[in-house]
C-alpha cells in the first residue's frame, strides 16, 4: 500500500506533468509561427487558425467528456486522454502541408477536449477545499514548466530540425505521463453518477447549469480569459520577431524568463488565496493584465525590455489561474463537478479558439497594438465577472 504522502506526491508530480506536456505543446505554436511559415508556405492571416482549429476540437469534446468523467471516474479519463494525446502529438511527425497540420491539431485537441478540466476536477475530489488552491498551485506551476524547460527546448528544436520535432518531444512526456497515472494515481472516493447519460441529457444538464448566474458568471470569465490571451499572446512573437529583427532562439529566452515568473507565484498564490480568499487575488490579476497588455507596444521600444513586461504578465496570468480554478470546483457538488469544468473549458476553448481567428486578421490590420486593445478589454471585462457575480465560499479554518 502507498501511503498518503507518497500517494499524494505521485497525485501533485503525475498532473503536473500532464500540465507541462499538454501546455507546452498549446503554447509552442505561438514561438514557432514564423518557422511555421516559412516551412509551409503559410500566410499570417492563416495562421491563427490552427489555434481555432485546437480549441474547437477541445470544446466539442470536452462538452461530451465532462458527464462521462462524472459517470466513469476522473482515472479513465486521465488515460483515455493522456494515451489520445500522446498518439496525436506523433501524428504530427507526418505533417507535410497547412490542411495536414489543421486536421492533426484537431485531433490533438479532441484528446485535449478529454483532458479539459480532468486535472481540476480531479483535485476538486481528492482534495478537500481549504487545500485546493495549494494542490492547484503546484500542478499549474506545470504551465510555467513549460514556459522555462519546454518552449525554450522546444524553439530550439524547431529552428534546427524542423517545427515537427517539439510535438514528438512532448508525444514522448505524454507516454510517461500515461504509465505514471496507470501506476499511481487512484480514483478518488466519489460517489459517482448512475443514471444513463445520453445527448439529449447532456445538453439539458449544461442548459440548466448555465441558467445559475454563478455559473453563467463564471463561464463568461473562461471565455474572456482565454480569448485575451489568445489575441495577445499568439502574435506576440512575431511581432517582437518583426520589429526588433529577433531570433527564435531569442524568442525562447523570453518564454523562459515568463515561465520563471510563474513558477514562482503560482503555487504562492494558490496557497494564499486559501487563506486570503479567491475574488480579491483573481480581479488584482485582472486588472493589472489589463494594464500591462494596453501599455505593451508603447513599453517595449526595444528588445530587451520585453523580458520585464513578459514577467510581470506570466506573474498576473499565474496570480489569477488556481484561485479560479479553486473556487469554480465550489459552484458544485463532486457528482456535477467533471460535468462544469469541462462546460467552462469548452466553453473557455471557443474564446481562445475565437482569439486565435482575430488575432491574425488585426495584425495584418492594424498591427499588434490592435492585439493588445482587445485583450485588454477583454480581460477587464472578466474582472467584472468575478467581482460583480461569482460568490467567495467560506474557507475552513482547519487544514491538514
Amino acid at each position: 500500500m502507498i501511503d498518503s504522502k507518497k500517494e499524494t506526491f505521485f497525485i501533485i508530480f503525475s498532473l503536473w506533468l500532464l500540465v507541462f506536456a499538454a501546455s507546452s505543446q498549446i503554447m509552442i505554436i505561438a514561438p514557432i509561427l514564423p518557422r511555421i511559415s516559412e516551412q509551409l508556405a503559410v500566410s499570417e492571416a492563416l495562421l491563427g487558425t490552427l489555434v481555432t482549429a485546437y480549441a474547437v476540437m477541445v470544446g466539442l469534446c470536452a462538452l461530451i467528456t465532462g458527464p462521462i468523467s462524472d459517470k466513469i471516474g476522473r482515472r479513465k479519463i486521465l488515460l483515455i486522454g493522456t494515451g489520445m494525446m500522446a498518439a496525436a502529438l506523433l501524428l504530427h511527425g507526418l505533417i507535410t502541408n497547412y490542411l495536414s497540420f489543421l486536421i492533426v491539431r484537431g485531433l490533438a485537441g479532441a484528446a485535449g477536449g478529454i483532458l479539459s478540466g480532468s486535472s481540476v476536477s480531479y483535485v476538486g475530489d481528492y482534495f478537500p477545499y481549504h487545500r485546493r488552491g495549494w494542490a492547484n498551485g503546484w500542478i499549474m506551476s506545470g504551465i510555467a514548466m513549460g514556459q522555462i524547460l519546454g518552449i525554450p527546448i522546444g524553439t530550439v528544436l524547431a529552428e534546427y530540425m524542423g517545427f515537427r520535432a517539439p510535438f514528438l518531444a512532448f508525444a514522448g512526456l505524454m507516454i510517461v505521463t500515461f504509465l505514471l497515472i496507470w501506476l499511481t494515481v487512484p480514483q478518488p472516493d466519489v460517489k459517482l453518477q448512475r443514471a444513463r447519460i445520453t445527448a439529449l441529457g447532456a445538453i439539458r444538464k449544461y442548459l440548466l447549469m448555465l441558467q445559475k448566474p454563478a455559473i453563467l458568471a463564471a463561464a463568461g470569465s473562461y471565455f474572456l480569459m482565454f480569448l485575451s490571451i489568445s489575441v495577445y499572446v499568439i502574435f506576440l512573437p512575431t511581432w517582437l520577431e518583426t520589429t526588433f529583427a529577433v531570433s527564435g532562439n531569442e524568442i525562447a529566452t523570453l518564454f523562459f524568463a515568463g515561465g520563471i515568473a510563474n513558477v514562482m507565484t503560482g503555487p504562492q498564490a494558490g496557497k494564499l488565496s486559501d487563506k486570503w480568499g479567491r475574488k480579491s487575488i483573481i480581479i488584482f490579476s485582472c486588472l493589472g493584465l489589463a494594464l500591462v497588455m494596453i501599455f505593451t507596444t508603447f513599453l517595449v521600444q526595444s528588445f530587451w525590455l520585453a523580458y520585464p513586461l513578459f514577467f510581470v504578465t506570466m506573474m498576473l496570468v499565474a496570480m489569477r489561474i488556481s484561485p479560479f480554478q479553486a473556487l469554480t470546483t465550489e459552484l458544485v457538488s463532486a457528482g456535477k463537478r467533471g460535468t462544469l469544468m469541462s462546460l467552462l473549458v469548452a466553453i473557455g476553448q471557443v474564446g481562445y479558439g475565437l482569439g486565435g481567428s482575430i488575432a491574425g486578421p488585426a495584425y495584418v490590420w492594424k498591427g499588434y497594438f490592435s492585439n493588445t486593445l482587445i485583450g485588454a478589454v477583454m480581460i477587464f471585462g472578466m474582472a467584472f465577472l468575478v467581482w460583480r457575480y461569482l460568490p467567495e465560499p467560506e474557507l475552513e479554518e482547519t487544514g491538514s
